[in-house]
């Protein structure tokens, strides 16, 4: 029998049988299988029309071309990539989103990086709207505070050049898809 067309005999979690949560364990384990490729198309997605220079997909890829041309482990790598993965489900709060979807693989620094990461992009625009560009600040005695103001200084906020030697997605493939093939820690 086919676990993503089986159904549960439940209709309020309370009465399910340890058969039917087997039943969604494995279809949990399916669709996390197919997470790598779900993702992949997210950011194939985000190369359309954009009011920047650049795609929000090509922004991205920079991102993480600049990462690795700096010397940066392949999970950083990753989080470069991904970092405005949330765009497509939800722009207003794009970092939360982000750092959801990479939070059972990656470490507290680059989950906490890419959480924050568009509070800190703010040092570069919000001036020009009558806020704080230091908002950021409120963070200042966090351990991750410097490594979030060099992830947006070194490699996000400079991302947005036509004229930049970017990566292909296909050459970031393979840390996608290793990333993914980790064991998620469980949400608590």
């Amino acid at each position: 029998e086919n676990v993503m067309t089986s159904k549960v005999g439940f209709t309020a979690m309370d009465a399910g049988t340890r058969e039917d949560y087997e039943l969604l364990t494995a279809y949990d384990e399916e669709n996390e299988a197919q997470l790598p490729d779900r993702v992949l198309g997210w950011l194939r997605s985000m190369d359309g029309d954009s009011p920047y220079r650049i795609s929000r997909l090509e922004h991205c890829l920079q991102t993480a071309t600049r990462a690795e041309r700096d010397g940066a482990d392949d999970e950083t790598i990753a989080c470069a990539l991904l970092h405005d993965i949330g765009d497509v489900l939800c722009p207003a709060n794009h970092s939360q989103v982000a750092a959801a979807l990479l939070a059972p693989y990656v470490g507290e620094r680059n989950h906490w990086i890419v959480r924050h990461h568009g509070l800190f992009q703010g040092y570069y625009w919000m001036h020009h709207f009558g806020r704080d560009r230091n908002e950021r600040d409120r963070y200042r005695d966090h351990e991750h505070y410097a490594a979030c103001v060099e992830f947006c200084a070194r490699w996000d906020q400079v991302s947005f050049d036509p004229g930049y030697d970017t990566l292909p997605l296909e050459h970031f493939e393979p840390l996608v898809r290793e990333l993914f093939a980790r064991s998620p820690r469980p949400f608590l």
